[in-house]
């Protein structure tokens, strides 16, 4: 496989318009209006039911209270979704929804009756076709039906047919699906779980959130704008006197009691008046998805680290929008390619790293510290105790709550990545050379380390036993490996060594020569994420051995690093499904994500995005022996140790062997930076001066934490004050130039492997469903300027700000964002 550079919009509102092609087609917006944005203030909100519902003496849960986390300047992102005064929930079954649970869901239009709450004939739900949790209820008797539903039921002709009620889906293009009309069914009803605006893979609602016997609970809810889901159409453009604002939608929690509508058990709709008139809901302001700069803007490209792109997408507005503003492309990619690029004279684009150019090579870059940032692992385990009578009553009374600690030692990390435990290579194939644990949560070393909840859990799967991880060359593996790599217990790992409790690590990952099968060890530090065993389950004859699975098919890749958060807030582990027949050719399906209070899935990811999709963050030993999850403190206190590259003295590094690391337990230990680099001696003075702007911005506005356009957002650190130093005053250099009598072309980037496998590695099964696909190559949209430098054809390169939403977060693996099938 080859690394290719992936296109990412730095305007955090959405993307254009995606076509199956992988092209982005630009929206309409109008170029020169200004956008609405609130206060960058805390948008949190909390409603009760005790001041929401005008009937609460009747609710289920008369003492629930609800708090989202944001509730202004939403993009396509999580919330965080707690409540306390619940009730000790159960969980579904095949025969009803569950009793003392909520159901969470999106909405767009206002109650006609009462602008304060919302229309439940425009919400999203429906599309998982649970018990419980659909748009159409059989009713017990025409008696039991509320006046406020008579308009939506068909009475029961006789004892052939029963009465039913269905809730019609009137969406914000305009269009309606209803099975009933005037109290008659429709001839060809519509499918009010599989249809235009939503499905199982595409539905973001939440139909079971359980309650811990305390009852509280906690929930990450993904929420969708106009460009996920155009039957929600938040976040749409609207264009009123010259501003531009977002259409707002709801956030709409439905509790629901030990008996439904009906009096029997919980198995009718949640949108049935009896039980949709004690919600709880959230008036929910969304950025304006679609608006573009100003038109006739210059547009300049930026190139390498994924890192730094959701605070380029929330600066991006006042970029391209102030006067002499430019459209700041990036294409993120191996950011070695980008600095080597940058390193000529000729026009090139400013590179994004978080390295120098390696020794040996002679470096005219002139680096600007912009950003300090981070890689994280996520997660999202909810308790799934053992069934065996050896669980404490404290720990079911948290069952199917998610686990909010989780640590992690480099050692665990290697074993994570190498596919060392048995769940991580494929069903059926050999796992002889294995030793260890089926998964993370048996394995004796993360057990001994981490809260008595992990020891009670009966998970099994290949979403806890590797990682999510991105496709490709990139600083971001490095620093994860350089991590692993800082520790001797890890070292010796992969080196062959077993831990204490008997694991070692899969041969074909290990360092050692003599116990690596290919005869030759791997080297570690390295800039991506490979899967080197070629373990294969070899497939079936009566299926002409189509079902053959590798470790590729059975864990696919993510694109990105933002892929990889958003898989984790899903709770997809991109597990195989099952062998369908009826395809053509026939191939396996893809598996379903898991919901809510059964989801188990870990994942690399960047801070920033895991602060975008609101998912929970692992703590990680640091070198002076304390576990510590990425903050904003902490990964202060991380760069304030960094000292400089001894080959380049503009770049700084962690280093875990430094005296002052070794004390420093505040640390976050995969905390890096990201610089702005560019040769001062680049031919065009027009694009230097233009990088300087940015650079300067990045390091002056740009550094102010907040959720509005041209700030600083969360999953980032405020520059120290000597890093802003260096950069306005590499910011000067660029734009004073430095003569350069005759211009050398930029060094040609080596087209290294995107994830080096042994050459023996099978490849993908072409019957195997693949992972969130890469958008094929387009051109640059929109005109090229003349000071626009040259990229290869092979290079995606879309406007950052042209054809998204002022701010938000960037999405970087475009399919994997429009309403793809997800399981």
């Amino acid at each position: 496989m080859r690394s290719r550079r992936r296109p990412a919009l730095a305007g955090l509102a959405g993307l254009g318009v995606l076509l199956a092609s992988g092209m982005l087609a630009l929206d309409p917006s109008p170029a020169h209006a200004e956008v609405s944005t609130p206060a960058a203030t805390s948008s949190a909100k909390t409603v009760s039911a005790s001041s929401y519902d005008p009937d609460v003496a009747h609710a289920p849960m008369p003492d629930l209270a609800v708090t989202v986390s944001q509730t202004r300047d939403l993009i396509q992102q999580g919330l965080t979704v707690s409540w306390t005064g619940g009730k000790k929930s159960t969980i579904p079954s095949q025969q009803t929804g569950g009793t003392n649970y909520l159901q969470i869901f999106q909405c767009w239009g206002d109650d006609p009756a009462d602008s304060t709450r919302p229309d439940r004939r425009t919400c999203q739900y429906g599309g998982l076709n649970s018990v419980g949790a659909r748009r159409t209820s059989t009713r017990s008797s025409e008696d039991a039906v509320a006046p406020e539903d008579q308009p939506y039921t068909t009475i029961s002709p006789g004892w052939w047919e029963p009465t039913q009620t269905s809730i019609p889906f009137t969406s914000a293009t305009g269009k309606t699906l209803a099975p009933i009309v005037d109290r008659q069914k429709v001839t060809d009803p519509p499918d009010l779980s599989n249809n235009e605006f939503y499905t199982k893979y595409t539905t973001n609602e939440v139909s079971w959130a359980g309650s811990s016997t305390a009852g509280e609970g906690s929930i990450s809810f993904e929420l969708q704008t106009d460009q996920q889901s155009p039957g929600l159409g938040c976040g749409r453009a609207i264009n009123q006197g010259g501003s531009v604002t977002g259409q707002s939608c709801w956030l709409v929690v439905v509790p629901r009691g030990t008996t439904d509508a009906d009096g029997g058990d919980n198995t009718s709709s949640g949108l049935l008046w009896q039980t949709w008139k004690h919600l709880l809901a959230f008036k929910l302001d969304f950025r304006p998805v679609g608006v573009q700069c100003k038109l006739g803007a210059a547009e300049r490209q930026l190139s390498g680290s994924e890192l730094i792109s959701t605070a380029v997408g929330q600066w991006q507005p006042k970029l391209c929008n102030a006067r002499g503003g430019a459209i700041f492309s990036l294409l993120t990619g191996p950011e070695s390619d980008a600095a080597l690029a940058a390193n000529g004279t000729e026009p090139a684009p400013l590179a994004l790293t978080s390295r120098a150019l390696p020794s040996g090579t002679t470096d005219n870059l002139t680096y600007a510290p912009i950003a300090l940032t981070g890689l994280s692992i996520a997660f999202a385990v909810d308790e799934l105790p053992k069934a065996d009578g050896s669980v404490p009553s404290d720990v079911l009374a948290r069952a199917r709550q998610r686990l909010t600690n989780l640590k992690l030692n480099p050692r665990l990390l290697a074993k994570l990545l190498t596919a060392s435990y048995t769940d991580a290579v494929p069903s059926g194939a050999d796992k002889s050379h294995l030793s260890g644990s089926r998964n993370l949560t048996t394995d004796p070393e993360f057990l001994s380390i981490n809260d008595k909840e992990w020891q009670y859990l009966a998970i099994a799967g290949v979403g806890v036993s590797d990682l999510q991880m991105p496709l490709g060359r990139s600083d971001a593996a490095d620093a994860v490996w350089r991590y692993i790599m800082s520790d001797p217990a890890a070292v010796d790992f992969l080196n062959g060594v077993p831990d204490k409790w008997g694991m070692k690590v899969n041969p074909n990952y290990s360092t050692n020569p003599r116990v690596n099968p290919a005869g030759v060890g791997m080297t570690y530090p390295t800039d991506t994420f490979p899967k080197a065993d070629p373990v294969t389950y070899p497939g079936t004859s009566v299926r002409h051995f189509a079902d053959a699975v590798n470790l590729v098919t059975w864990r696919p890749y993510a694109n990105s690093l933002d892929t990889s958060g958003y898989l984790v807030l899903r709770g997809d582990p991109q597990a195989l499904g099952p062998w369908d027949d009826m395809a053509t050719p026939p191939k396996f399906s893809k598996g379903d994500r898991g919901l809510i209070g059964e989801q188990a899935v870990l994942g690399v990811t960047d801070t920033g995005a895991a602060a975008r999709y609101q998912v929970l963050q692992a703590s990680l030993l640091n070198a002076a022996g304390a576990y510590v999850a990425p903050t904003t403190e902490s990964m202060k206190a991380a760069g304030a140790l960094m000292t400089a590259n001894p080959d380049q003295k503009q770049v700084v590094q962690l280093d875990p062997a430094a005296a002052a690391v070794t004390t420093a337990t505040a640390a976050y230990p995969l905390t890096v930076p990201v610089y702005a680099a560019a040769n001062p001696a680049m031919t065009s003075a027009q694009l230097r001066t233009s990088y300087a702007d940015f650079i300067t911005f990045a390091v002056t506005t740009g550094q102010t934490p907040g959720t509005g356009d041209g700030q600083l957002p969360e999953g980032f650190a405020p520059l120290p004050a000597a890093w802003k130093t260096q950069a306005l005053d590499a910011a000067k250099k660029l734009r004073t130039g430095v003569a350069q009598p005759t211009p050398s072309p930029s060094p040609k980037p080596s087209s290294a492997p995107a994830a080096p496998a042994p050459s023996n590695a099978p490849a993908p099964s072409p019957s195997t469903p693949s992972s969130t696909p890469t958008p094929s190559p387009s051109p640059t949209p929109g005109p090229v300027t003349p000071d626009d430098p040259a990229v290869g054809a092979y290079q995606v390169l879309i406007p950052a700000g042209a054809a998204v939403g002022v701010s938000a977060a960037v999405t970087v693996p475009l399919l994997a964002r429009f309403r793809r099938r997800l399981g």
